[in-house]
């Protein structure tokens, strides 16, 4: 018997080893769906939060990806590798004796708040349709260019020596936490790489809530139920409004609707009313929105209807595999 997921959001703990899409097609071999996705990519080497979207949820990745994270991970000065962090070679060696807890300390303040990131070249971001790890590979020379990133909060949280030092990140999408283990290694003049990552939380969604993978597939083996996160509840850092049955099939229809026509929507000119979940009568999710320029609703994804994940149908859209 193979229990079947709902639409929603199931947090899932990666352990260290496989990829994001690792897991992704365990699950979906495993619940036996095609409409299935994660909320954002882990490295093989990281473990922790990753979120996997099912059915209308796969709807949801766009803006899952978009959250902020943190991570907990540790690194060791002295040495520097291809991919900035323990799977990759050795390129540089440097007596790391000279780096202390004060020193450490000292460098954070430069990687806190916006700042300017050059991501590694074993990553999954693609230059002219190929990853950057494909050209790296190949032995291809690619010019890497900064990219604005912002770190909300960067704190030493263990210092056992400088071959283990332990940090906390929080940080907004797109940061690199190998980048930031380089950069502080080069700062410090003796280089570094990140020994072990996990993510602690993914926009809304934090560790203690997700469930290890081998538990997921067990569970899904057995036919037993799964805490799968509504979509309607997964984005919950944005305000929930309400329509009537009239005003849902003039959305569902792609007709326009004012704004204050969504009852508990921010008026129209607030910074806060950007983007707006909208739901159901029934409290199921119909769209995110956002307003238009004219004072009527411009929905983002509407979702429909389903409650149950429809095995028949497929999605290529980009991390939905």
């Amino acid at each position: 018997m193979t229990s079947r997921l709902s639409d929603g959001v199931l947090v899932v703990d990666k352990p260290t080893g496989p990829t994001s899409f690792d897991v992704v097609r365990r699950i979906k071999r495993a619940a036996h769906i095609k409409r299935i996705g994660h909320g954002g990519t882990l490295d093989p080497l990281a473990s922790g939060v990753l979120p996997i979207c099912v059915g209308e949820g796969t709807k949801l990745a766009a803006f899952l990806l978009d959250a902020d994270k943190e991570y907990e991970f540790t690194l060791r000065f002295g040495v520097e590798t291809d991919t900035y962090d323990a799977q990759g070679a050795v390129t540089a060696r440097h007596d790391p004796s000279v780096v202390e807890e004060g020193h450490v300390r000292g460098a954070l303040a430069a990687f806190t708040g916006r700042i300017d990131q050059t991501p590694p070249i074993y990553s999954a971001l693609k230059r002219d349709g190929r990853p950057l790890y494909a050209y790296a590979r190949a032995g291809d020379t690619v010019e890497i260019a900064p990219r604005a990133v912002t770190v909300h909060a960067l704190d030493l949280t263990s210092f056992d020596g400088p071959d283990a030092v332990g940090l906390r990140v929080r940080c907004s999408k797109g940061t690199y936490v190998r980048s930031l283990a380089f950069d502080l290694g080069r700062r410090l003049g003796v280089g570094a790489h990140v020994t072990a990552l996990r993510r602690t939380r993914s926009g809304p969604f934090a560790s203690a809530a997700a469930l290890p993978l081998d538990a997921v597939l067990a569970a899904l083996a057995a036919g037993g139920p799964l805490p799968v996160i509504a979509p309607a509840d997964a984005l919950p850092h944005l305000p929930r409004c309400s329509v009537d049955a009239v005003a849902t099939r003039l959305l569902e229809q792609g007709k326009r609707l004012p704004w204050d026509a969504l009852e508990g929507a921010p008026p129209a000119t607030a910074p806060e009313a950007l983007r707006v979940r909208v739901v159901r009568p029934d409290g199921r999710l119909l769209a995110v929105a956002e307003p238009r320029a004219d004072g009527t609703v411009k929905t983002l994804r509407v979702f429909g209807p389903m409650s149950v994940a429809d095995p028949t149908k497929s999605t290529e859209s980009a991390g939905i595999r």
